[in-house]
C-alpha cells in the first residue's frame, strides 16, 4: 500500500515531501535504446556493448570484456557472458570467441562463442526493444552433462560504483558491502561464494536514479547476486543465471532497463599534463565533450595568486580538434603564457587542478622514479622507507630450471631442451642476486632488466645525475629510502640490474628469457614478496615441508626459462 504524503515542514526554510515508491519525473526507462553506426547500442545517458572488447584470453580475464553496460557515462557492468564460476577469477575458464554478427536493421547483435574442451557452442544474443534490452542465451545442442550445475550467464557489476548503495530482489532488500561478509561453500572441489539473494527480478541502486539498472529473468530461470571478492581482491558483483540442462533454443534470457536522465550530459574533461610544462615548450590542453554537449566559445587559463586570489593569464576560443570514437575533442594553445608559477585551466564549471610552469618542472617529475621506485622494486633486497618495510629479501632460493615442454599461465614457454647443463627443477646457482619485480607481479623480466640498466647507463653518460638519497648495500641485502650513504643512486641501480645479468650468465652461460613463480597462488600473491617463498633452496631428498636449515623439500622456489631467443 503506498505511503501517505508526510510533509515535513521546517520553519520558513522549506518543506520536504514523502509520495512513497514511484518513478522520480527527471528520469525515464530507456526506451529509445538502439544499435548505432557504431556498433554499440545507445540512448541519452546509457549504452550497451556486446563483444567490443575481447578477452584477451591469451593471458586473463581482461575485465572488461563481453557484454558491458555504460550508465551516466560510468562503466557500471562487464564481462556479461556465459562462464563456468559463479565470480571468475583472473585465470578461470574463458570462451573463445568465434563471431560477432551486427544486425543494424532488428536492433540486434549475436555473437557465436565456444568452449572447445566441453564440445559447447552457444550464440548470446543482445538485443533492444521493448524499451529495454534482452541478452540471451541460445543453443542448438543441450548443454554437456559435464556443466550441468555449472554454466551460467554472468553479468559483473563494479564494487566501487555500488558501494553503500542498496539492492532488492523478489522484494527482499540489502545493502551492498564495501567489505565481503558472506558464507563460502565448496562446488566441484572449488571454494565459492554462496548467493547474497536469489529471485527472478533484481533492482540494483534503487536508490540512486543515475545508477538504477533493473533485470529480470523472462523464462523460470533464476537470478542470484554474488559477491566476487570473497575468492579475488579484483573480484565485482555478480548477477548470475545457471545455464538449465536438457534444453535447446532460447535456454536463458535477461530483460534489463535502466533510468535515464532524458537530457543527461557527460561532463567536459580538461586534459592537460599534471606534471607542469617548461615555460618554452609547446603548451596545449585537451578538451573533452559529450557529443550531445554544445562547445563553449572560452577557455581560461588563470594564474594562482600568492594572495589566494586568481589573476587571468590567458582566455581564447579553443580551436575544433575532431571526433574520435564516442567523443568531441577541442584544442587550447597557451603556448604563449611563459612566467613561472602556478596555473589552473577554466572551461565552464570545470576548474583543473593546479599545475606548474618551470624551468625545472621535468627534473623534479623523475625523481620520485629513482628515490622511490626503483628502490622498492629492487629484488632479493630488504627495503626500507621511514616507519615502512617495503618487503623483505625474497626470492633468496632463486631459482630452479623450469620443466621441459611447459607452457607457462603467463604466456612463458620452455621448449623440448632446457638448452644447457641443468636439468629440469635443478637448482641454478648465483641467480639469487640484483634485478627488479616486474609491473605487477614480482617476475624478472630479462629483456626489461637489459631496457632499464641501458636507460641507467644513458642517464649517467648523457647527464651525470649524481642524486644520492638512496643507502644500497649489496652485501647486506638493505636498502633504506631517503638515507644517502655518499654514492649516486643511478651507478647503484646499475650495479643492481647488471648483478642480476651477469648472474645468469655466469651461471647457465647466456642470457635467458627470465625468472618466474612456480605456482599460480604465487603469482597472484599481492602480499610482502618475501613470504613468497620459504628462502631456502628446494632439495628433492628431503620430504614437503621438512627442512635442514640451508635447504627445503618444499618446491616454491621461482622457475628460470632458459630457451635461447633473440630478445
Amino acid at each position: 500500500m503506498k505511503l501517505k504524503a508526510i510533509i515535513l515542514c521546517m520553519g520558513v526554510v522549506g518543506c520536504l515531501i514523502f509520495t512513497g515508491c514511484g518513478k522520480s519525473t527527471s528520469f525515464s526507462r530507456n526506451s529509445h535504446l538502439a544499435l548505432n553506426d557504431s556498433n554499440y547500442f545507445e540512448t541519452r545517458g546509457l549504452n550497451f556493448f556486446v563483444f567490443s572488447n575481447l578477452y584477451d584470453a591469451t593471458f586473463d580475464d581482461s575485465k572488461i570484456s563481453a557484454v558491458e553496460i555504460i550508465h551516466h557515462g560510468i562503466r557500471t557492468a562487464t564481462n556479461g557472458d556465459v562462464r563456468m564460476n559463479p565470480t571468475p577469477g583472473q585465470w578461470d575458464k574463458l570462451p573463445k570467441f568465434v563471431e560477432r554478427m551486427p544486425d543494424k536493421e532488428h536492433n540486434r547483435i549475436d555473437v557465436i562463442l565456444e568452449y572447445p574442451e566441453y564440445n559447447f557452442e552457444y550464440k548470446l544474443t543482445g538485443e533492444a526493444r521493448d524499451g529495454g534490452f534482452y541478452l540471451s542465451v541460445n543453443v542448438d545442442k543441450p548443454l554437456p552433462e559435464a556443466l550441468h550445475g555449472i554454466a551460467g550467464l554472468n553479468m559483473e557489476f563494479m564494487p566501487p560504483v555500488f558501494f553503500g548503495h542498496s539492492y532488492i530482489i523478489d522484494g527482499k532488500h540489502g545493502l551492498f558491502p564495501t567489505s565481503p561478509t558472506d558464507f563460502m561453500t565448496t562446488i566441484n572441489g572449488e571454494v565459492e561464494p554462496t548467493p547474497m539473494a536469489t529471485g527472478k527480478l533484481i533492482d540494483i541502486a534503487p536508490d540512486e536514479p543515475l545508477k538504477h539498472i533493473t533485470i529480470r529473468t523472462t523464462d523460470d530461470n533464476n537470478l542470484s547476486l554474488f559477491d566476487g571478492r570473497n575468492k579475488q581482491q579484483n573480484g565485482n558483483f555478480v548477477v548470475r543465471t545457471l545455464l538449465p540442462a536438457g534444453k535447446t533454443g532460447k535456454i536463458a534470457e535477461w530483460f534489463i532497463t535502466a533510468e535515464t536522465q532524458s537530457d543527461w550530459v557527460r561532463k567536459p574533461v580538461v586534459s592537460y599534463s599534471q606534471v607542469g610544462y617548461h615555460p618554452t615548450q609547446k603548451k596545449v590542453a585537451i578538451v573533452e565533450l559529450d557529443k550531445n554537449d554544445k562547445p563553449l566559445s572560452t577557455v581560461s587559463l588563470y594564474k594562482v595568486c600568492s594572495d589566494g586570489s586568481l589573476s587571468k593569464a590567458l582566455s581564447d576560443t579553443p580551436k575544433t580538434w575532431g571526433m574520435y570514437t564516442r567523443y568531441n575533442y577541442l584544442q587550447f594553445d597557451f603556448s604563449s603564457v611563459t612566467e613561472p608559477g602556478i596555473y589552473m585551466l577554466e572551461y565552464g564549471n570545470q576548474r583543473t587542478a593546479p599545475f606548474p610552469i618551470a624551468t625545472d618542472v621535468f627534473q623534479k617529475a623523475w625523481f620520485p622514479t629513482l628515490d622511490v621506485f626503483f628502490p622498492v622494486q629492487m629484488d632479493h633486497m630488504f627495503v626500507r622507507e621511514a616507519y615502512r618495510v617495503w618487503h623483505g629479501a625474497a626470492h633468496l632460493d632463486d631459482a630452479l630450471q623450469a620443466p621441459v615442454n611447459r607452457i607457462h599461465w603467463d604466456g612463458w614457454k620452455q621448449g623440448p631442451t632446457t638448452g644447457n647443463k641443468y636439468k629440469p627443477l635443478e637448482h641454478i646457482p648465483g641467480l639469487n642476486v640484483g634485478g627488479w619485480f616486474d609491473a605487477g607481479d614480482f617476475d624478472i623480466q630479462t629483456g626489461s632488466q637489459h631496457a632499464v640498466v641501458q636507460a641507467f647507463a644513458l642517464l649517467w653518460e648523457s647527464f651525470g645525475v649524481n642524486r644520492d638519497e638512496t643507502t644500497i648495500n649489496q652485501q647486506t641485502r638493505y636498502t633504506e629510502i631517503h638515507v644517502p650513504d655518499g654514492k649516486p643512486d643511478v651507478l647503484q641501480q646499475i650495479e643492481h640490474g647488471v648483478l642480476q645479468l651477469v648472474a645468469q650468465v655466469n651461471a647457465i652461460g647466456y642470457a635467458i628469457p627470465g625468472i618466474n613463480e612456480s605456482h599460480l597462488y604465487q603469482y597472484r600473491h599481492l602480499g610482502d614478496a618475501v613470504n613468497k617463498t620459504d628462502n631456502l633452496v628446494y632439495n628433492p631428498r628431503l620430504d614437503s615441508l621438512q627442512t635442514d636449515g640451508r635447504t627445503s623439500g618444499t618446491p616454491d622456489d621461482r622457475w628460470a626459462f632458459t630457451n635461447r631467443t633473440p630478445p
